[in-house]
């Protein structure tokens, strides 16, 4: 693991707390965060670091806006404004989202029909990217990610999943967002586009983003991670 270039803050967690009531289940309380405090800093890297059941993906969802907690606040900065995400409204996630956060999942999620290379540039057309640009730097996002110029023109629906998984990446990485959430970017990849997506991680953590992701993948982790958050197995209350 390396050390951090830089030390600007721009996430913080404090007292984060996050349950689901289980319906079909008499109506049980399943603790998944309880008091989770977290300082992320531009060029660091936090790997999410426990057993399956202990949060980690409920974390990056919370942080995205996806889940809304109990308890708790996820201060992350905005332009010069800081955003608590815990209480934003819907336009304001969804304004963060667009020039400040980028989350990269295990799953690609797009329009039918859209061409890969358009899924890839939209990012950049939401920030008034000229067209010709936004395209220009897609293609070689997607050549560096070793996906075939012929496939740029098809939708990636029938594409194998380590195809859709780098058009993920490179949809989720073209924008250069200040702050990066990784859901096992390379959980689908071979060794060469792994370490192709290794050192796009290294690129961002160098300008400065401030990176949160799970990495099973050890290689990955001791590549890429300035440091570790360790979360605890969640448990059921009445």
């Amino acid at each position: 693991m390396t050390n951090p270039p830089m030390i600007e803050e721009r996430l913080r967690i404090i007292a984060l707390a996050k349950s689901f009531t289980l319906h079909n289940q008499g109506g049980s309380r399943l603790v998944v965060l309880e008091s989770v405090d977290l300082t992320v800093r531009a060029g660091e890297c936090v790997a999410l670091n426990g057993p399956s059941g202990a949060g980690k993906s409920t974390l990056l969802r919370a942080i995205y806006g996806n889940y809304l907690p109990q308890h708790g606040h996820i201060l992350v900065r905005h332009g010069a404004a800081v955003v608590d995400i815990a209480a934003a409204a819907p336009r304001v996630i969804l304004a963060v989202r667009e020039s400040s956060m980028a989350f990269v999942s295990q799953f690609l999620r797009v329009i039918p029909r859209v061409a890969t290379l358009d899924i890839v540039a939209e990012p950049l057309y939401r920030l008034g990217v000229e067209t010709a640009e936004a395209r220009e730097r897609a293609g070689a996002l997607l050549a560096r990610l070793a996906i075939p110029r012929p496939l740029w023109s098809l939708a990636p629906a029938t594409f194998s999943g380590g195809e859709q998984q780098r058009v993920n990446i490179a949809r989720g990485l073209i924008a250069e967002r200040p702050i990066l959430l990784l859901d096992e970017p390379t959980a689908a990849l071979d060794a060469a586009n792994r370490n192709t997506v290794i050192q796009l991680v290294g690129e961002a953590r160098e300008r400065g983003a401030a990176i949160v992701g799970i990495f099973h993948d050890s290689e990955v982790r001791e590549a890429v991670a300035t440091g570790m958050f360790e979360m605890q197995h969640s448990k059921a209350a009445a």
